[in-house]
């Protein structure tokens, strides 16, 4: 009782859907097999979920809290040699531990694109056609920007 008293007191307080994520599912078929790594579910066990910048953990959480749905985290933190073989741009946001790439099974790809556009928080979206991940990632949006800096088929 004291949870659903604290989750209600969040959720009226923060007016947003991040207290939310703590009833997120990831007990669908879908997330079998899956790793965690520091209460994110990954694609694989080589996919780094420590290092993610406090903004970026809202973020995610804002995702699940909205869509009920644990993410699946598709590529977290990268060092330089793992971001040069996953073909990552020099400077990315994924090696500041301000980048993530995911996916939310049931979701469909639209609504999390939809979603992330109207997100405050999120300063980058790269959508990625025929993938079913997208890229999102913290970076102060440039001044004047009311929506995040999109690339990679957004």
């Amino acid at each position: 009782m004291r949870a659903i008293l604290l989750a209600l007191v969040c959720a009226i307080s923060l007016s947003g859907c991040l207290p939310m994520a703590i009833f997120a599912s990831s007990s669908d078929p879908a997330y079998r097999g899956k790793s965690n790594s520091w209460g994110t579910v990954t694609a694989s066990s080589e996919v780094n979920a420590f290092c993610i910048s406090p903004k970026l953990r809202l973020i995610i959480w804002d995702f699940e809290g909205r869509f009920g749905r644990k993410v699946i985290m598709q590529s977290g933190y990268r060092d330089n040699y793992h971001n040069g073989q996953a073909g990552g741009a020099d400077g990315s946001y994924h090696m500041k531990c301000m980048a993530a790439d995911f996916y939310i099974p049931g979701v469909p790809k639209g609504e999390l694109i939809a979603f992330a556009m109207n997100n405050d928080g999120v300063g980058g979206l790269g959508c990625y056609p025929g993938r079913s991940f997208i890229h999102v990632d913290v970076r102060d949006r440039p001044r004047g920007y009311n929506r995040p800096v999109t690339f990679s088929g957004c």
